[in-house]
């Protein structure tokens, strides 16, 4: 069957809200979403027609690794392992009980089986599902959003990595069958207990995620966990302690002006309060901190940065601009390039001055020297030493693996913990990226594979009889064909309809009009690179030419 466009929920705008990034922009404006709050979308008919496409090679490909389809409540009970559902929303039912609505199902998955994988006979076995996941917090654009999940359940290591391999492959294949190239990056543990393993991320213009990228040796990983090459240290040589007065000069900034050093002659200190108290980290003025290294190193993933100024003063004893580590009655941890400055300044812990000349391990004790700076544009590469590149792009998959929280029984007899593989496609990030990394000036261009519509039919005077039955005879056949069609029947002009169809990115737009049908043709143009082509004004014509047009856009 094909759906009539004046019958059909299908509301394109002209202009898109300003507020959304480009993709979203585009999604809306060609009435794919729709914002209904803060970070909650609905997702209109066609945008749902592309979902369930991308479900379907899902599908596809992870039961053709063996994977079993399992359906799980979106509720789930409170009580899991700390860190099994990050990131969620809590609530209380009539009667008390709390529950949680989270990103992941892998708590209730390993709960709805482990009673059930008792011995080694029972493994591996490989789980997915279809649902939605809930997130609450920064930097996502949908706090709701649909997702698969697959789990798998293995008694060793070797089991543990042959699946995550198979996983990996499928997802591969999955993506490719969506026209992406994704990179894989490596990423941090969202929970505790879960090791840091790999993310898919579709690199582009824009994107959520920031990832530094090494085009020489093909390094990647989030920004937040990519390492560089260590800088040189600043020029200089060691020299006494001593104390000087630095009235109102609080920035890094300020110091180079007022004492007339460089930026990376300076350690900046930032106070933090973990499971174990308050403790202090160091980097070089010119350098980041990035909080991510800190907290995976000390391996406290709750740790907060002191951000009052009376707290910093409770436990540095001195208003922020003036905190060092000379004094200082906390841990100290500083990154690896504070170790070669020969002669830092730093905060003196009283305001209005600081230290010139300090050492670390001479004037200042360190627990241990990590890498905590964040790496920015044109650092060095650890792997191979050329400039690393910082680039935007779209996690649309995640896989980790670690502990299951449960066990079976080994061939002797003996209890082993089950290994569990976690693995993550995020539905709307995968729209997201089509749309990002497959549309020109004038709208969405849908790869073939997981297009919502084929072929937008165009009628151009929708009241002359001739036009309509054609398009209808026409549309029809192209529906017999096991092809998606849309007819747009509106009330229209010529030009707002070419628009819209290549603004909804049908891989054809068919264009009935009265010209082309007295020559006894119809007219054709294909969306991705505007090819244009005529066939016999006959159904059986028209169906072989536009299923040539699309073979085309597959070859």
């Amino acid at each position: 069957m094909f759906v009539r466009w004046s019958k059909y929920l299908l509301p394109t705008r002209k202009d898109a809200p300003a507020e959304a990034h480009p993709p979203l922009r585009l999604m809306l404006q060609a009435g794919l979403i729709r914002r209904l709050g803060p970070g909650i979308y609905g997702f209109l008919p066609l945008a749902s027609r592309a979902l369930e496409r991308i479900e379907g090679i899902v599908g596809e490909e992870v039961e053709a690794i063996g994977a079993l389809r399992i359906g799980l409540p979106h509720l789930q009970p409170t009580g899991g392992p700390p860190g099994s559902t990050p990131g969620g929303f809590r609530l209380t039912d009539a009667k008390g009980r709390e529950f949680v609505l989270g990103p992941s199902g892998a708590w209730v998955a390993v709960s709805l089986v482990a009673g059930d994988i008792n011995s080694w006979r029972d493994l591996p076995v490989v789980l997915y599902r279809f649902g939605h996941g809930y997130r609450d917090a920064a930097g996502h654009w949908a706090r709701e959003f649909p997702l698969h999940e697959a789990f798998s359940f293995c008694a060793d290591q070797e089991s543990l990595e042959e699946t995550y391999r198979h996983m990996a492959r499928a997802y591969s294949r999955v993506l490719a069958r969506c026209g992406l190239a994704p990179k894989a990056v490596k990423v941090p543990d969202e929970a505790p207990g879960e090791e840091s393993s790999l993310a898919l991320v579709v690199l582009g213009d824009k994107g959520e995620e920031e990832i530094a990228v090494c085009a020489s040796c093909g390094y990647a990983a989030d920004r937040r966990l990519a390492r560089a090459k260590p800088p040189a240290p600043p020029p200089g040589e060691e020299r006494a302690l001593e104390l000087v007065e630095t009235p109102g000069v609080r920035t890094v900034e300020g110091l180079v002006g007022f004492l007339g050093v460089s930026p990376d002659q300076v350690v900046k200190t930032f106070l933090y309060v973990g499971k174990k108290g308050a403790l202090a980290a160091l980097v070089r003025g010119d350098h980041e901190l990035e909080e991510e290294k800190l907290r995976r190193a000390i391996g406290d993933h709750d740790m907060r940065r002191v951000d009052h100024p009376d707290e910093a003063r409770e436990i540095a004893g001195a208003p922020f601009g003036y905190l060092g580590p000379i004094g200082l009655s906390v841990p100290i941890w500083a990154d690896e390039a504070v170790r070669d400055i020969p002669a830092a300044v730093v905060g003196a812990n009283r305001e209005g001055y600081h230290y010139v000349g300090a050492k670390a391990d001479r004037d200042f004790k360190v627990e241990g020297y990590l890498d905590l700076r964040r790496v920015r544009e044109g650092d060095l590469c650890g792997q191979c030493g050329a400039p690393l590149r910082i680039k935007n792009g779209i996690k649309v998959a995640e896989l980790y693996t670690g502990a299951a929280g449960t066990t079976f029984s080994d061939r002797d007899g003996r209890t082993k913990p089950v290994l569990l593989g976690r693995y993550t496609l995020e539905l709307h990030r995968i729209l997201e990226a089509v749309v990002e990394r497959h549309h020109d000036d004038a709208g969405i261009i849908w790869p073939v594979e997981i297009a919502p519509l084929h072929v937008a039919v165009v009628v151009l005077r929708p009241d002359v009889l001739e036009q309509m039955e054609f398009a209808e005879r026409t549309a029809s056949a192209l529906a017999n064909s096991s092809l998606e069609v849309l007819l747009d029947d509106r009330d229209r002009s010529p030009g707002e309809k070419f628009h819209d169809a290549k603004l909804i990115g049908a891989p054809v737009m068919l264009v009935v009009g009265p010209r082309a049908l007295k020559r006894g043709e119809v007219e054709a143009e294909r969306r991705w690179d505007g090819a244009r082509a005529s066939f016999p004004a006959e159904p059986a014509a028209v169906v072989e030419g536009v299923r040539e047009l699309l073979r085309a856009e597959c070859s």
